[in-house]
Protein backbone atom coordinates (compact mmCIF):
# COMPACT_ATOMS: atom_id res chain seq x y z
CA UNK A 1 0.00 0.00 0.00
CA UNK A 2 2.87 2.22 0.53
CA UNK A 3 3.33 2.53 -3.45
CA UNK A 4 0.03 4.08 -3.35
CA UNK A 5 0.54 6.53 -0.85
CA UNK A 6 3.79 7.87 -2.60
CA UNK A 7 1.64 8.14 -5.64
CA UNK A 8 -0.99 10.41 -3.94
CA UNK A 9 1.93 12.20 -2.43
CA UNK A 10 3.44 13.25 -5.68
CA UNK A 11 0.11 13.80 -7.34
CA UNK A 12 -0.68 16.01 -3.90
CA UNK A 13 2.49 18.05 -3.63
CA UNK A 14 4.07 18.17 -7.37
CA UNK A 15 3.34 19.44 -10.97
CA UNK A 16 4.61 15.90 -12.06
CA UNK A 17 1.93 14.44 -14.78
CA UNK A 18 0.13 11.03 -13.82
CA UNK A 19 2.72 9.23 -16.42
CA UNK A 20 5.75 10.43 -14.92
CA UNK A 21 4.03 10.15 -11.46
CA UNK A 22 3.74 6.59 -11.98
CA UNK A 23 6.90 6.19 -14.08
CA UNK A 24 8.91 7.21 -11.17
CA UNK A 25 6.89 4.93 -8.58
CA UNK A 26 8.03 1.79 -11.16
CA UNK A 27 11.11 2.75 -10.85
CA UNK A 28 11.48 2.55 -7.08
CA UNK A 29 9.54 -0.67 -7.71
CA UNK A 30 12.37 -1.72 -9.98
CA UNK A 31 15.16 -0.99 -7.78
CA UNK A 32 13.72 -2.49 -5.12
CA UNK A 33 14.29 -5.98 -6.60
CA UNK A 34 18.22 -4.84 -7.38
CA UNK A 35 18.92 -4.08 -3.77
CA UNK A 36 21.19 -6.98 -3.26
CA UNK A 37 23.12 -5.46 -6.16
CA UNK A 38 24.16 -2.09 -3.87
CA UNK A 39 25.13 -4.12 -1.13
CA UNK A 40 22.32 -3.83 0.62
CA UNK A 41 19.50 -6.11 2.94
CA UNK A 42 16.81 -4.63 2.06
CA UNK A 43 14.03 -6.27 -0.20
CA UNK A 44 11.69 -3.47 -0.78
CA UNK A 45 12.30 0.16 -0.95
CA UNK A 46 8.66 1.40 0.21
CA UNK A 47 9.10 0.04 3.39
CA UNK A 48 12.30 1.99 4.41
CA UNK A 49 12.15 4.78 6.73
CA UNK A 50 16.03 5.88 7.07
CA UNK A 51 16.96 8.01 3.88
CA UNK A 52 20.92 7.08 4.33
CA UNK A 53 20.03 3.71 2.06
CA UNK A 54 18.97 6.20 -0.63
CA UNK A 55 21.94 7.80 -0.37
CA UNK A 56 23.82 4.25 -0.87
CA UNK A 57 22.19 3.61 -3.48
CA UNK A 58 23.02 7.14 -5.15
CA UNK A 59 26.63 6.49 -4.71
CA UNK A 60 26.79 2.80 -6.05
CA UNK A 61 28.83 3.14 -9.48
CA UNK A 62 26.36 -0.20 -11.02
CA UNK A 63 23.49 2.61 -10.40
CA UNK A 64 25.62 5.33 -11.40
CA UNK A 65 26.01 3.19 -14.34
CA UNK A 66 22.23 2.19 -14.94
CA UNK A 67 20.96 5.99 -13.79
CA UNK A 68 23.30 7.14 -16.65
CA UNK A 69 21.40 4.25 -19.84
CA UNK A 70 18.06 5.48 -18.35
CA UNK A 71 18.23 9.07 -18.78
CA UNK A 72 18.59 10.00 -14.95
CA UNK A 73 14.99 9.08 -14.35
CA UNK A 74 16.35 6.49 -11.74
CA UNK A 75 17.76 9.53 -9.86
CA UNK A 76 14.86 11.66 -9.94
CA UNK A 77 12.72 9.34 -8.81
CA UNK A 78 15.23 8.57 -5.50
CA UNK A 79 14.98 12.02 -5.11
CA UNK A 80 11.73 11.97 -4.78
CA UNK A 81 11.30 9.74 -2.66
CA UNK A 82 13.90 10.63 0.09
CA UNK A 83 11.09 13.82 0.38
CA UNK A 84 8.47 11.37 0.75
CA UNK A 85 10.53 9.56 3.69
CA UNK A 86 11.04 13.10 5.57
CA UNK A 87 7.47 13.91 4.77
CA UNK A 88 6.31 10.45 6.63
CA UNK A 89 8.66 11.24 9.52
CA UNK A 90 6.45 14.82 10.10
CA UNK A 91 3.67 14.48 12.79
CA UNK A 92 0.90 15.23 10.35
CA UNK A 93 1.66 12.41 8.11
CA UNK A 94 -1.39 10.11 7.93
CA UNK A 95 -1.90 7.10 4.71
CA UNK A 96 -3.54 8.58 2.04
CA UNK A 97 -6.63 7.10 -0.21
CA UNK A 98 -6.23 7.14 -3.86
CA UNK A 99 -8.90 9.22 -5.93
CA UNK A 100 -7.22 13.06 -6.76
CA UNK A 101 -7.99 13.58 -10.23
CA UNK A 102 -4.90 13.91 -12.49
CA UNK A 103 -3.31 16.93 -12.84
CA UNK A 104 -3.71 19.14 -15.97
CA UNK A 105 -0.42 19.70 -18.02
CA UNK A 106 -0.51 23.87 -17.71
CA UNK A 107 0.96 24.28 -21.41
CA UNK A 108 -2.22 21.95 -22.87
CA UNK A 109 -5.91 23.01 -23.09
CA UNK A 110 -6.22 18.83 -22.45
CA UNK A 111 -6.15 16.83 -19.95
CA UNK A 112 -6.08 12.90 -21.50
CA UNK A 113 -5.32 11.92 -25.14
CA UNK A 114 -9.08 11.08 -24.82
CA UNK A 115 -9.81 14.60 -25.11
CA UNK A 116 -7.45 15.80 -27.53
CA UNK A 117 -8.56 13.15 -29.76
CA UNK A 118 -12.51 14.43 -29.11
CA UNK A 119 -11.72 18.03 -29.73
CA UNK A 120 -9.97 16.72 -33.21
CA UNK A 121 -12.85 14.90 -34.65
CA UNK A 122 -15.51 16.92 -33.42
CA UNK A 123 -13.56 19.86 -35.37
CA UNK A 124 -13.65 17.91 -38.24
CA UNK A 125 -17.08 16.97 -38.39
CA UNK A 126 -17.77 21.12 -37.99
CA UNK A 127 -15.67 21.41 -41.15
CA UNK A 128 -18.27 19.43 -42.94
CA UNK A 129 -15.62 15.91 -43.19
CA UNK A 130 -16.81 12.55 -41.91
CA UNK A 131 -14.15 10.20 -40.12
CA UNK A 132 -14.73 8.08 -37.51
CA UNK A 133 -13.56 8.60 -33.80
CA UNK A 134 -11.86 5.14 -34.05
CA UNK A 135 -10.30 6.46 -37.25
CA UNK A 136 -8.93 9.83 -35.59
CA UNK A 137 -7.68 8.05 -32.51
CA UNK A 138 -5.71 5.39 -34.39
CA UNK A 139 -4.53 8.42 -36.47
CA UNK A 140 -3.46 10.40 -33.02
CA UNK A 141 -1.53 7.09 -30.95
CA UNK A 142 0.01 5.61 -34.28
CA UNK A 143 1.39 9.33 -34.82
CA UNK A 144 2.69 9.30 -31.20
CA UNK A 145 4.17 6.10 -31.64
CA UNK A 146 6.72 6.68 -34.29
CA UNK A 147 6.43 10.60 -36.35
CA UNK A 148 5.95 8.51 -39.95
CA UNK A 149 3.04 7.50 -40.22
CA UNK A 150 1.43 5.72 -44.01
CA UNK A 151 -2.21 6.79 -44.75
CA UNK A 152 -3.15 4.07 -47.86
CA UNK A 153 -6.34 3.58 -49.80
CA UNK A 154 -8.64 4.49 -52.72
CA UNK A 155 -8.20 7.87 -54.46
CA UNK A 156 -10.71 9.73 -52.83
CA UNK A 157 -11.54 8.39 -49.52
CA UNK A 158 -9.89 11.90 -47.98
CA UNK A 159 -6.36 10.56 -46.86
CA UNK A 160 -4.80 14.14 -47.15
CA UNK A 161 -8.06 15.95 -45.65
CA UNK A 162 -7.80 13.92 -42.65
CA UNK A 163 -4.05 15.31 -41.97
CA UNK A 164 -4.90 18.55 -43.38
CA UNK A 165 -8.19 18.78 -40.79
CA UNK A 166 -6.45 17.30 -37.96
CA UNK A 167 -3.23 19.65 -38.00
CA UNK A 168 -5.54 22.55 -38.63
CA UNK A 169 -7.26 21.41 -35.84
CA UNK A 170 -4.70 21.53 -33.01
CA UNK A 171 -3.57 25.13 -34.46
CA UNK A 172 -1.27 24.13 -37.59
CA UNK A 173 -1.69 25.21 -40.97
CA UNK A 174 0.25 26.29 -43.85
CA UNK A 175 0.07 29.85 -43.25
CA UNK A 176 1.74 29.50 -40.32
CA UNK A 177 4.25 27.18 -41.53
CA UNK A 178 3.31 24.37 -38.90
CA UNK A 179 2.03 21.96 -41.89
CA UNK A 180 3.22 21.68 -45.08
CA UNK A 181 2.26 19.64 -48.46
CA UNK A 182 4.70 18.22 -50.64
CA UNK A 183 3.75 16.27 -53.56
CA UNK A 184 6.54 13.56 -54.91
CA UNK A 185 7.25 13.69 -58.34
CA UNK A 186 7.70 10.29 -60.05
CA UNK A 187 11.77 11.33 -60.65
CA UNK A 188 12.54 11.57 -57.52
CA UNK A 189 16.14 9.24 -56.79
CA UNK A 190 17.87 9.83 -53.64
CA UNK A 191 17.28 11.94 -50.72
CA UNK A 192 18.26 15.75 -52.58
CA UNK A 193 14.59 16.18 -53.78
CA UNK A 194 13.45 16.32 -50.34
CA UNK A 195 16.64 17.68 -48.31
CA UNK A 196 18.25 19.97 -50.71
CA UNK A 197 21.42 19.67 -52.90
CA UNK A 198 24.93 22.14 -53.63
CA UNK A 199 24.82 23.70 -56.97
CA UNK A 200 27.35 24.20 -59.24
CA UNK A 201 28.71 27.54 -57.58
CA UNK A 202 29.16 25.51 -54.23
CA UNK A 203 25.64 27.11 -52.62
CA UNK A 204 23.64 24.53 -50.51
CA UNK A 205 20.05 24.74 -52.18
CA UNK A 206 17.40 23.92 -49.71
CA UNK A 207 15.24 21.18 -50.40
CA UNK A 208 11.00 21.68 -49.37
CA UNK A 209 11.36 19.45 -46.28
CA UNK A 210 14.56 21.15 -44.78
CA UNK A 211 12.61 24.41 -45.20
CA UNK A 212 10.07 22.59 -42.66
CA UNK A 213 13.03 21.29 -40.45
CA UNK A 214 14.45 24.84 -40.19
CA UNK A 215 10.96 26.24 -39.10
CA UNK A 216 10.50 23.39 -36.34
CA UNK A 217 14.12 24.22 -35.26
CA UNK A 218 13.33 27.65 -34.25
CA UNK A 219 10.07 26.71 -32.75
CA UNK A 220 10.56 23.35 -30.56
CA UNK A 221 7.65 23.51 -28.63
CA UNK A 222 4.95 23.72 -31.45
CA UNK A 223 4.70 20.21 -33.57
CA UNK A 224 5.23 20.63 -37.28
CA UNK A 225 3.85 18.13 -39.89
CA UNK A 226 4.42 17.20 -43.22
CA UNK A 227 2.44 15.56 -46.20
CA UNK A 228 4.53 13.77 -48.30
CA UNK A 229 1.55 13.19 -51.44
CA UNK A 230 1.51 10.13 -53.50
CA UNK A 231 4.34 9.13 -51.41
CA UNK A 232 5.41 6.02 -53.96
CA UNK A 233 4.92 7.48 -57.18
CA UNK A 234 8.63 7.21 -56.44
CA UNK A 235 10.43 4.28 -54.76
CA UNK A 236 10.46 5.40 -51.32
CA UNK A 237 13.52 3.28 -50.62
CA UNK A 238 15.58 5.67 -52.72
CA UNK A 239 14.95 9.02 -51.71
CA UNK A 240 13.49 8.43 -48.21
CA UNK A 241 15.76 5.92 -46.72
CA UNK A 242 18.21 8.61 -45.52
CA UNK A 243 15.53 10.00 -43.52
CA UNK A 244 14.28 6.58 -42.04
CA UNK A 245 17.81 6.04 -40.67
CA UNK A 246 18.22 9.22 -38.85
CA UNK A 247 14.88 8.61 -37.29
CA UNK A 248 16.07 5.22 -36.13
CA UNK A 249 19.19 6.54 -34.40
CA UNK A 250 16.66 8.99 -32.30
CA UNK A 251 18.32 9.10 -28.64
CA UNK A 252 17.81 10.65 -25.27
CA UNK A 253 20.44 13.30 -24.19
CA UNK A 254 19.50 15.63 -21.39
CA UNK A 255 16.53 14.94 -21.34
CA UNK A 256 15.67 15.33 -24.99
CA UNK A 257 15.72 13.34 -28.02
CA UNK A 258 17.77 13.69 -31.27
CA UNK A 259 19.12 12.45 -33.63
CA UNK A 260 22.54 11.53 -35.69
CA UNK A 261 23.13 14.75 -38.37
CA UNK A 262 20.39 14.31 -41.60
CA UNK A 263 22.44 16.59 -43.27
CA UNK A 264 26.31 17.28 -42.35
CA UNK A 265 28.14 20.81 -42.27
CA UNK A 266 29.97 20.10 -45.62
CA UNK A 267 26.72 20.02 -47.39
CA UNK A 268 24.57 22.59 -45.93
CA UNK A 269 27.21 24.10 -43.93
CA UNK A 270 26.05 23.14 -40.97
CA UNK A 271 24.82 19.87 -39.21
CA UNK A 272 20.65 19.73 -39.71
CA UNK A 273 19.47 17.02 -37.27
CA UNK A 274 15.73 14.87 -37.67
CA UNK A 275 13.54 17.60 -34.94
CA UNK A 276 11.17 15.78 -32.25
CA UNK A 277 8.45 18.14 -33.05
CA UNK A 278 8.40 16.62 -36.92
CA UNK A 279 5.78 14.64 -38.14
CA UNK A 280 5.58 13.15 -41.40
CA UNK A 281 2.94 11.72 -43.24
CA UNK A 282 2.46 9.97 -46.70
CA UNK A 283 -0.39 9.12 -48.34
CA UNK A 284 -0.09 6.05 -50.45
CA UNK A 285 -2.26 4.69 -53.56
CA UNK A 286 -1.59 0.64 -54.94
CA UNK A 287 -2.03 0.81 -58.41
CA UNK A 288 -0.02 -0.02 -61.32
CA UNK A 289 1.51 3.71 -61.36
CA UNK A 290 2.78 3.10 -58.06
CA UNK A 291 5.50 1.15 -56.45
CA UNK A 292 5.63 -1.27 -53.45
CA UNK A 293 6.97 -0.82 -50.03
CA UNK A 294 10.05 -2.88 -48.54
CA UNK A 295 9.74 -4.31 -45.34
CA UNK A 296 12.19 -1.18 -44.31
CA UNK A 297 9.80 1.07 -44.69
CA UNK A 298 6.65 -0.50 -43.51
CA UNK A 299 8.96 -1.99 -40.03
CA UNK A 300 9.26 1.72 -39.32
CA UNK A 301 5.84 3.46 -40.16
CA UNK A 302 2.09 2.22 -38.61
CA UNK A 303 -0.06 1.92 -42.26
CA UNK A 304 -3.42 2.71 -41.86
CA UNK A 305 -5.72 1.65 -44.84
CA UNK A 306 -8.74 4.35 -45.52
CA UNK A 307 -10.93 2.39 -47.53
CA UNK A 308 -14.09 2.81 -45.97
CA UNK A 309 -16.87 4.79 -47.97
CA UNK A 310 -20.48 5.55 -46.92
CA UNK A 311 -22.27 7.73 -49.03
CA UNK A 312 -25.39 7.60 -47.86
CA UNK A 313 -24.33 8.41 -44.77
CA UNK A 314 -25.08 12.34 -44.78
CA UNK A 315 -25.61 13.43 -40.70
CA UNK A 316 -22.16 15.07 -40.02
CA UNK A 317 -23.04 17.66 -42.87
CA UNK A 318 -25.92 18.72 -40.26
CA UNK A 319 -23.61 19.66 -37.93
CA UNK A 320 -23.85 22.98 -36.34
CA UNK A 321 -21.51 23.31 -33.48
CA UNK A 322 -19.04 25.42 -33.54
CA UNK A 323 -15.54 24.35 -32.87
CA UNK A 324 -13.01 26.82 -33.31
CA UNK A 325 -9.06 25.45 -33.64
CA UNK A 326 -6.79 25.69 -30.72
CA UNK A 327 -2.98 25.70 -30.31
CA UNK A 328 -1.99 22.61 -28.81
CA UNK A 329 1.89 22.28 -27.64
CA UNK A 330 4.17 19.73 -29.15
CA UNK A 331 4.04 17.87 -26.08
CA UNK A 332 0.90 15.82 -26.90
CA UNK A 333 2.32 14.56 -29.72
CA UNK A 334 5.94 13.46 -28.64
CA UNK A 335 6.83 9.76 -27.81
CA UNK A 336 7.45 9.24 -24.31
CA UNK A 337 9.17 6.55 -25.00
CA UNK A 338 12.18 5.51 -27.51
CA UNK A 339 13.07 2.35 -26.55
CA UNK A 340 11.42 -0.62 -24.44
CA UNK A 341 13.60 -0.14 -21.17
CA UNK A 342 12.02 3.36 -21.14
CA UNK A 343 8.61 1.48 -21.25
CA UNK A 344 9.54 -1.30 -19.11
CA UNK A 345 9.74 0.10 -15.38
CA UNK A 346 6.53 2.15 -15.87
CA UNK A 347 4.18 -1.04 -17.83
CA UNK A 348 6.05 -4.13 -16.95
CA UNK A 349 2.74 -6.21 -17.24
CA UNK A 350 1.91 -4.53 -20.80
CA UNK A 351 4.85 -5.57 -22.05
CA UNK A 352 4.92 -8.84 -20.87
CA UNK A 353 1.65 -8.99 -22.20
CA UNK A 354 2.33 -8.05 -25.91
CA UNK A 355 5.36 -10.18 -26.01
CA UNK A 356 3.17 -13.59 -25.06
CA UNK A 357 0.58 -12.21 -27.83
CA UNK A 358 3.28 -11.84 -30.31
CA UNK A 359 4.95 -15.13 -29.82
CA UNK A 360 1.50 -16.52 -30.85
CA UNK A 361 1.59 -14.46 -34.08
CA UNK A 362 4.73 -14.77 -34.78
CA UNK A 363 4.65 -18.68 -35.16
CA UNK A 364 2.63 -18.96 -38.47
CA UNK A 365 4.53 -15.60 -39.67
CA UNK A 366 7.87 -18.05 -39.54
CA UNK A 367 6.76 -20.00 -42.83
CA UNK A 368 7.21 -17.32 -45.24
CA UNK A 369 10.03 -15.33 -42.89
CA UNK A 370 7.79 -12.81 -42.17
CA UNK A 371 7.71 -12.89 -38.47
CA UNK A 372 8.21 -9.55 -37.01
CA UNK A 373 10.99 -8.40 -34.72
CA UNK A 374 12.14 -6.37 -31.78
CA UNK A 375 11.38 -2.70 -33.34
CA UNK A 376 7.31 -3.79 -34.49
CA UNK A 377 6.79 -5.54 -30.72
CA UNK A 378 8.27 -2.41 -29.17
CA UNK A 379 5.98 -0.13 -31.07
CA UNK A 380 2.68 -1.62 -30.54
CA UNK A 381 4.19 -1.96 -26.57
CA UNK A 382 4.34 2.16 -27.54
CA UNK A 383 1.11 2.31 -28.48
CA UNK A 384 -0.88 0.65 -26.31
CA UNK A 385 0.98 2.55 -23.49
CA UNK A 386 -0.47 5.70 -24.96
CA UNK A 387 -3.59 4.28 -25.52
CA UNK A 388 -3.86 3.65 -21.92
CA UNK A 389 -3.79 7.88 -21.27
CA UNK A 390 -8.26 8.44 -21.28
CA UNK A 391 -8.75 4.80 -22.80
CA UNK A 392 -9.74 5.84 -26.01
CA UNK A 393 -9.96 2.50 -27.40
CA UNK A 394 -10.75 -0.52 -25.80
CA UNK A 395 -7.25 -2.34 -25.07
CA UNK A 396 -7.88 -5.70 -27.50
CA UNK A 397 -9.37 -2.85 -30.31
CA UNK A 398 -5.91 -0.74 -29.95
CA UNK A 399 -4.40 -4.21 -30.58
CA UNK A 400 -6.51 -4.81 -33.21
CA UNK A 401 -5.19 -1.76 -35.16
CA UNK A 402 -1.93 -2.44 -34.35
CA UNK A 403 -2.28 -5.72 -36.13
CA UNK A 404 -3.62 -4.37 -38.92
CA UNK A 405 -0.76 -2.01 -39.37
CA UNK A 406 2.34 -3.37 -37.95
CA UNK A 407 2.07 -7.37 -39.16
CA UNK A 408 -0.51 -7.79 -42.36
CA UNK A 409 1.20 -5.59 -44.37
CA UNK A 410 4.69 -7.84 -44.25
CA UNK A 411 2.34 -10.84 -45.65
CA UNK A 412 2.46 -11.32 -49.66
CA UNK A 413 2.82 -14.27 -52.00
CA UNK A 414 1.48 -16.93 -53.90
CA UNK A 415 2.21 -20.52 -52.66
CA UNK A 416 0.72 -23.02 -50.31
CA UNK A 417 2.95 -21.75 -47.55
CA UNK A 418 1.25 -18.33 -47.81
CA UNK A 419 -2.47 -20.09 -47.56
CA UNK A 420 -1.41 -21.63 -44.61
CA UNK A 421 0.26 -18.56 -42.64
CA UNK A 422 -3.10 -16.81 -43.59
CA UNK A 423 -5.60 -19.71 -42.45
CA UNK A 424 -3.79 -20.12 -39.20
CA UNK A 425 -4.05 -16.37 -38.65
CA UNK A 426 -7.49 -16.22 -39.26
CA UNK A 427 -7.96 -19.59 -36.44
CA UNK A 428 -5.81 -17.02 -33.99
CA UNK A 429 -8.38 -13.72 -34.75
CA UNK A 430 -11.64 -16.15 -34.59
CA UNK A 431 -11.25 -18.87 -32.78
CA UNK A 432 -12.55 -21.27 -36.06
CA UNK A 433 -11.46 -22.58 -38.49
CA UNK A 434 -11.38 -21.02 -41.85
CA UNK A 435 -13.40 -22.98 -44.45
CA UNK A 436 -13.21 -22.16 -48.05
CA UNK A 437 -16.73 -21.67 -49.90
CA UNK A 438 -18.49 -20.72 -46.50
CA UNK A 439 -21.70 -18.57 -47.47
CA UNK A 440 -20.85 -16.16 -44.74
CA UNK A 441 -17.79 -15.36 -42.81
CA UNK A 442 -19.78 -12.14 -40.59
CA UNK A 443 -20.62 -13.91 -37.45
CA UNK A 444 -17.50 -15.11 -37.47
CA UNK A 445 -15.83 -11.50 -37.25
CA UNK A 446 -18.08 -10.33 -35.85
CA UNK A 447 -17.92 -12.34 -32.55
CA UNK A 448 -13.56 -12.31 -33.41
CA UNK A 449 -10.55 -11.44 -30.98
CA UNK A 450 -9.35 -8.83 -33.70
CA UNK A 451 -12.38 -8.38 -36.02
CA UNK A 452 -10.65 -6.17 -37.88
CA UNK A 453 -7.76 -8.04 -38.41
CA UNK A 454 -9.65 -10.98 -39.32
CA UNK A 455 -11.66 -9.33 -41.87
CA UNK A 456 -8.40 -8.43 -43.39
CA UNK A 457 -7.28 -11.67 -43.42
CA UNK A 458 -10.35 -13.19 -44.73
CA UNK A 459 -9.94 -10.85 -47.53
CA UNK A 460 -6.59 -11.97 -48.39
CA UNK A 461 -7.53 -15.54 -48.40
CA UNK A 462 -10.32 -15.36 -51.03
CA UNK A 463 -8.47 -13.11 -52.98
CA UNK A 464 -5.22 -15.89 -52.81
CA UNK A 465 -8.21 -18.12 -53.73
CA UNK A 466 -9.47 -15.72 -56.96
CA UNK A 467 -6.29 -14.76 -58.35
CA UNK A 468 -3.62 -16.85 -57.30
CA UNK A 469 -1.83 -14.64 -55.55
CA UNK A 470 -1.98 -12.14 -52.66
CA UNK A 471 -1.41 -9.34 -50.46
CA UNK A 472 -2.20 -6.48 -48.10
CA UNK A 473 -2.25 -3.85 -50.66
CA UNK A 474 -4.65 -4.98 -53.56
CA UNK A 475 -7.51 -3.55 -53.82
Amino acid sequence: MDKDNFIKWLEDTTELSSYTINRYAGAIDTLSTELIKYGLNENNLFNITDKNIIDSILNNQSFQDKNKRGNRMYSAALNHFTEYIEHKKSSNYLPVKKGKPILRDPSSPFLTNKELINHVHSYIKFKGFHYSIEEVTNLFLSIKTKPFVILSGISGTGKTKIVQLFAESIGATEKNGQLALIPVRPDWNDSSDLLGYVDIKGDFKKGPLTKVIENAEKNPDLPFFVILDEMNLARVEHYFSDILSVMESRKWQDGKIISSNLLTEEIAKRNIKLPANLYIIGTVNMDETTHPFSKKVLDRANTIELNRVELSNLSFLEESKIVEAICVPDSKFRSRYLHLKDLYSANKDLVLKVTDELEKINKPLQLINAHVGYRVRDEICFYLDYNEDGNPLEEKKAFDYCILQKILPRISGSDRRVEQLLSELYRLFTGRVYKEGQDSYQQEIDEAKYPNSAAKVLEMLRRLGDDGFTSFWIS
